[in-house]
């Protein structure tokens, strides 16, 4: 008999795992719905929930949904890395969307501060709703689905005003790449009677997950840095319509439950104005009342926060919209077991739609305050720009147009005004040239963003970031740039005539010469060297009777080559052009002053042939950042092999290994020896942060890491003030370096630093790895200053830690080279100032003298 029970118990259990409602009437209860309005089942054969809908089908049917409905129009504004459709509907009523261009341009005209006499106190409020930016979050977009049906489909009052008060822009799903990869997964690995245990392989994803994108970024941290696709495909209809609201649907852990904003109060950007919060607050009572409705659990004002202003929900927060996060608590797969109780795929999705909903309810209830509220941000934002002494950043970079040209192109995406500069300016002891610097007048719309972009910041209320503390972009790109009190600077705006034109090379029968300043010259390297011709660097300055070259120029002979001169012209021209980089001829190999064309001070270049180790045990973000750097970038093919696949594959056939951050055990015992010897024989080792530890440990560098702060504390004798049990979440929180910038001295004639001309550059720092001083004093070709933080929050303690410590360790192991960074120097790819470091390891990493590098020591006797 009990035996019985429990085979009924298990059965009864099964079927209430395999049977969650699925159906319309669990989602949208009491709604009347319009039935010759296709719903997904009608579309797709099954009900939203049962599967997890793949990003296709997810099209398919809104397109199809569309073409039904009278409230709806669709257009695809963007393509992703992997060319799937980003689409936007726009939802309104018939008549709004008949007159939808005159409701834009009067909606803009609210966000203009020099516009008179606009009232759009009756104009409906616009509603940008966003779901799933990480793909593996998946609740939302299945939710935007049903989203879209409800207000195609829903008759009554309520409908009828969401669609006659407002422009609902629904983008059902920000990062589709990611959103689709993730859907394959859950869906192959779902269960046929629905098990919920949480060690089950559909919850366990294997490496790199669905959360990102096509290269494995995380496009919720893009919108400031605009580098993806995706990104300016949004930032684009953004502010085509600068919408009143805009809301970001995500998930969290399993063992959560809701989460709507505000966040932390304390940690929100002091640029963002205190009514913005309270708007949020007012619109979160209608989420509170949606959820109370249904019983659902939620929290606010913890955990998260409103700081930085590259994500989602903050960044309308400076751009005079309100941003509201939704977090709900995972299912990650269909059914799994949480704290809460069975958290069943369904279930997610309504919690996402009921607040969709309520988000809808709760702006058509504060349309006019939401007005209200944008025309007073920017109406406000002239008068405190009229106010400043300041009157405009002026950035420049005398060197490198790509450089340059790429910062210029993301200020106008934020739609910030720029002007070419009219005359030369001295500003703090820099010199500012026409032409290669330009000018941004702080009395336009976009006055406080500019500010987020161009201040540093060293004050904060609290010590604790969900993301970064600093972003100031200008450093990121390393362009110099001042803010000056002058007003009469500003010469035509920027275009494309802005631009140096760049000259074609003149026909040579001798050599040409190509500066290894601009941030594209390692691109044409590479694209040279794909040809199969022989490139020489620079190792020592030179002259020609034109002009002066610096270390790291490369030089093309045109004798010795596998082509003949004429057909080598053409190759040169077509490398310059598609680069847009300045190639010099030079006839004849005899300079005025430094080292001649034929000297041994010219080192010949090999084509980088690059293995990027990926898998488990590594951090999937900086691969990625590796990965998009060597293909977007360089142009360079990047093979990413498993870090368990090591030892079983040929590692003669490359000659640079890049190491991201990561563990590495999974290399085992044969493969670490395989790279140790394969750095032996002469390969260029590449490795940052956590690698650093890695190969410390495995004799592969001469880098000695500092002792933790905790440690060398315990070794004084002084004993902790006593605290409370309360501070220790936020004593631990502030040791942390989640993001800040610092400064770092350059020794410019080292092979790492071709290219650059400051001795000071800035240097982005995530965590707490620090390195003590070489014993080789040209070992370390970067260290960070005496004073130095530029821009963020480090605690005091790792300041002493950092200051004067090394940033780059060079170390040599038989032939070989192993170069080992504390940093990531190609964060978030918007690093263009740093990724010359890791572009520089990868092309002259062979090239620096062994005398220069750190030895390395034999392990301590046992």
């Amino acid at each position: 008999m009990r035996q019985y029970l429990t085979l009924l118990f298990l059965s009864l259990f099964a079927t209430c795992l395999s049977a969650q409602d699925t159906s319309m009437d669990y989602y949208l209860p009491d709604v009347n719905l319009d039935r010759s309005i296709p719903s997904p089942q009608d579309v797709l054969g099954f009900e939203v929930g049962k599967w997890h809908l793949s990003h296709d089908q997810l099209v398919r049917y809104l397109y199809e949904l569309a073409e039904a409905s009278d409230n709806i129009q669709i257009e695809e504004y963007g393509r992703t890395h992997e060319d799937r459709p980003l689409i936007l509907l726009t939802i309104s009523s018939p008549k709004n969307l008949e007159n939808l261009e005159e409701i834009r341009q009067r909606h803009l005209l609210n966000a203009d501060p020099n516009a008179e006499n606009v009232d759009v106190s009756d104009d409906p409020v616009v509603v940008y709703q966003g779901f799933s930016i990480h793909g593996n979050e998946p609740s939302g977009a299945n939710a935007a689905v049903l989203l879209a049906y409800y207000l195609a489909a829903g008759k009554g009052r309520q409908v009828e005003k969401f669609l006659d008060d407002a422009v609902i822009l629904l983008d059902p799903c920000f990062n589709p790449d990611g959103f689709h990869r993730f859907s394959t997964w859950a869906n192959m690995h779902k269960s046929a009677v629905g098990n919920a245990d949480p060690n089950s392989r559909e919850f366990n994803e294997v490496w790199p997950g669905g959360r990102t994108n096509h290269y494995w970024f995380d496009l919720n941290r893009d919108w400031l840095l605009a580098q993806h696709p995706e990104s300016q495909g949004r930032l684009r209809l953004f502010h085509k319509w600068k919408p009143n609201v805009l809301t970001d649907h995500h998930e969290m852990g399993t063992n959560a439950t809701f989460f709507f904003q505000p966040g932390v109060p304390q940690r929100t950007n002091p640029l963002t104005p205190d009514r913005n919060q309270q708007l949020t607050a007012e619109i979160g009572n209608f989420h509170a009342a949606a959820l109370d409705e249904i019983g659902s659990l939620y929290y606010s004002q913890e955990n998260f926060d409103d700081y930085y202003y590259g994500k989602g929900s903050t960044y309308p927060d400076i751009n005079g919209s309100v941003g509201i996060l939704f977090e709900q608590g995972s299912s990650r797969g269909h059914v799994q077991e949480s704290e809460n109780g069975l958290v069943f795929f369904p279930f997610t999705i309504r919690n996402q739609l009921k607040t969709a909903i309520s988000t809808l309810e709760g702006s058509v209830s504060l349309r006019k305050e939401l007005l209200d509220y944008q025309k007073e941000f920017y109406s406000n934002a002239a008068k405190e720009a009229f106010a400043e002494r300041r009157k405009a950043f002026i950035y420049g970079e005398l060197h490198d147009q790509t450089r340059l040209r790429a910062f210029t192109d993301l200020l106008q995406l934020h739609q910030i005004e720029t002007f070419e500069l009219n005359k030369e300016v001295q500003a703090n002891g820099t010199t500012f040239k026409p032409g290669k610097a330009f000018v941004v007048p702080l009395q336009q719309d976009q006055y406080r963003l500019i500010r987020t972009i161009f201040e540093t910041t060293d004050t904060f209320k609290d010590s604790l970031f969900y993301d970064v503390s600093a972003w100031t972009l200008p450093m990121a790109f390393n362009l110099e740039f001042e803010s000056v009190e002058k007003g009469d600077l500003a010469g035509n705006p920027v275009s494309e005539s802005s631009w140096l034109e760049i000259e074609a090379p003149e026909y040579s029968e001798y050599a040409y010469l190509i500066e290894w300043d601009d941030y594209a010259a390692p691109k044409a390297a590479n694209k040279l060297l794909e040809a199969g011709l022989r490139v020489k660097v620079a190792m020592q300055p030179f002259q020609t009777n034109r002009r002066s070259f610096d270390r790291g120029t490369l030089m093309i002979p045109v004798a010795g080559q596998s082509m003949g001169a004429e057909t080598l012209h053409n190759r040169i021209l077509a490398i310059s052009e598609s680069c847009r980089i300045k190639v010099y001829d030079a006839d004849t190999g005899l300079t005025p002053a430094g080292i001649d064309l034929g000297s041994r001070q010219f080192q010949r270049l090999e084509l980088p042939e690059v293995l990027l180790v990926g898998g488990s045990g590594t951090y999937s973000y900086e691969v990625g950042e590796m990965w998009y750097l060597l293909e977007e970038r360089l142009g360079i093919p990047a093979s990413i092999v498993e870090a368990d696949r090591l030892s079983r594959i040929n590692l003669d056939r490359y000659n640079v290994i890049l190491l991201a951050h990561g563990s590495y055990g999974s290399l085992g015992a044969s493969g670490t020896k395989k790279l140790q010897e394969w750095v032996r024989s002469g390969g260029t080792l590449w490795c940052q942060r956590g690698a650093v530890n890695w190969a410390i440990s495995n004799q592969l560098s001469g880098a000695v890491v500092q002792k933790e702060t905790d440690e060398a504390e315990a070794e004084t004798e002084e004993k902790p003030e006593w605290q409370t049990y309360s501070s220790l979440s936020a004593n631990s929180g502030s040791r942390v370096i989640g993001g800040a910038i610092l400064s770092a001295e350059a020794d410019l004639s080292h092979p790492l630093l071709f290219g650059f001309k400051r001795n000071t550059i800035p240097v982005f720092r995530r965590g707490t790895l620090f390195l003590e001083d070489t014993e080789n004093p040209y070992a370390s070709p970067l260290r960070y200053s005496k004073e130095p933080v530029l821009s963020g929050y480090v605690h005091e303690s790792q300041v002493e830690k950092i200051s004067g410590s090394p940033a780059l360790v060079v170390s040599r192991v038989g032939s070989g080279r192993v170069i080992c960074s504390p940093d990531n120097l190609n964060f978030r790819a918007y690093w263009y100032g740093t990724q010359k470091l890791t572009t520089n390891a990868i092309f002259f990493g062979h090239l620096i003298s062994g005398r220069a590098a750190e030895a390395v020591k034999p392990p301590p006797a046992k």
